[in-house]
């Protein structure tokens, strides 16, 4: 069996050489055929240089994949997906908070348990409370609004067989949430806990903003949430307007008719900001479908540096 191990890395300088050696001496321990898949996502420091040097010094199993420019974590994950060729395939973040320790784990995992993925599920968090605590509430609204079964605390870090690789790659949509993805296509799912530590160095490229943007990837992928929301909310509207109708006559018939321009200005300020809300949800729909069907690809490879030794350029 031959084992892929693919690795997103994002302006990783500081620490990408001692990934690539704590990765590499776990699957050397499973003396197993493999082969180390790390996808530069535009790095603008000195990550895909030493990953070069890595490569051109002892490690010729480092295939590298060298995008364009920064496409994000998805459009990279995928494109380690697309040139990996293992019969297990290992997903893991470049920044060593996914413990290289647990490759073996999942690998024995996958393989006694006769599944198709096995995902890591943090047990513990090490990370800045405020990092902790938005992921939290992501996780536990997401798992309650998808439509397909979500297992909180479970992002990238997983191994799947070469069925579930070639399932994941069906999927051509831009806006991707891979764990999401993961989720939806079923298959027989297994699940190892771990305790997830803080960076051991450099800072986290995941900003808040980028944070954001991939829960709202999740959400509106995954789940008919928001358009129902805007429907309940719509509807709380009519109640309320049938219930000021109501109070306006009874006011008028017996003589108490509502005085004041407070109660008009609400009126207006609230059916008004509803408004505005479902615009502003229909048109991130609109955005979201003008991506798509653009049909642009996920990303631009410039060069690949496979376990050969050959270059190619895309």
């Amino acid at each position: 069996m031959k084992i892929s191990v693919v690795i997103p890395l994002y302006n990783e300088g500081v620490l990408v050489e001692r990934l690539v050696d704590e990765v590499r001496q776990q699957l050397d321990l499973m003396d197993e055929t493999f082969e180390l898949v790390c996808v530069d996502d535009g790095s603008t420091d000195d990550t895909l240089a030493k990953l070069l040097d890595l490569r051109n010094s002892k490690n010729n199993q480092l295939k590298l994949i060298a995008l364009s420019r920064n496409f994000g974590l998805q459009a990279a994950i995928t494109a380690g997906l697309d040139h990996a060729t293992g019969d297990f395939v290992v997903i893991m973040d470049g920044d060593l908070q996914d413990p290289p320790e647990m490759i073996p784990v999942l690998i024995s995992k996958i393989k006694n348990s006769k599944a198709d993925i096995v995902s890591a599920v943090r047990n513990t968090r090490q990370e800045k409370f405020s990092k902790r605590f938005y992921i939290n509430v992501f996780h536990k609204i997401f798992k309650n609004i998808s439509e397909s079964e979500q297992v909180e605390q479970s992002g990238n870090f997983s191994v799947l067989n070469r069925k579930a690789v070639d399932a994941v790659l069906r999927f051509s949509e831009h806006n991707r949430y891979f764990p999401g993805i993961r989720n939806f296509i079923g298959f027989k799912h297994e699940f190892v806990l771990y305790d997830r530590p803080d960076r051991p160095e450099g800072s986290a490229k995941m900003s808040r903003k980028k944070l954001f943007a991939l829960a709202a990837d999740a959400i509106y992928s995954f789940s008919k949430w928001p358009i129902k929301a805007c429907l309940y909310l719509g509807l709380s509207g009519v109640v309320i307007f049938l219930l000021a109708i109501i109070y306006t006559l009874v006011s008028k018939i017996t003589g108490l008719a509502p005085f004041g321009w407070s109660s008009t200005f609400l009126a207006i300020s609230f059916f008004g900001s509803v408004q505005l809300t479902f615009l502003g949800l229909i048109g991130e729909y609109i955005f979201r479908i003008y991506k798509e069907v653009q049909k642009r690809p996920i990303y631009f490879v410039k060069e690949v540096y496979d376990n050969t030794g050959s270059e190619e350029t895309k």
